[in-house]
């Protein structure tokens, strides 16, 4: 159970760590970058992708967690 809570973290941290990065990047769309831009620069950085792999970390640490109650 304890391995499950620290999957759960460590997903959580990739999540805000990825989400975070998307946020700021955000700030080229008032300088010039359009919403096509945007979204082609942020699939060439790596970093953007710990969003997307931190949800699905979490969604598989919240499954695997055991439901007692009945």
């Amino acid at each position: 159970m304890l391995g499950v809570i620290f999957l759960f973290l460590i997903g959580f941290g990739f999540a805000i760590s990825g989400g975070v990065t998307l946020i700021a990047y955000l700030n080229l769309l008032p300088a010039g970058f359009s919403w096509t831009d945007y979204f082609l620069f942020i699939q060439t950085r790596p970093e953007c992708y710990f969003f997307p792999l931190g949800v699905i970390v979490m969604l598989v640490a919240m499954f695997l967690y055991p439901n007692d109650s009945c």
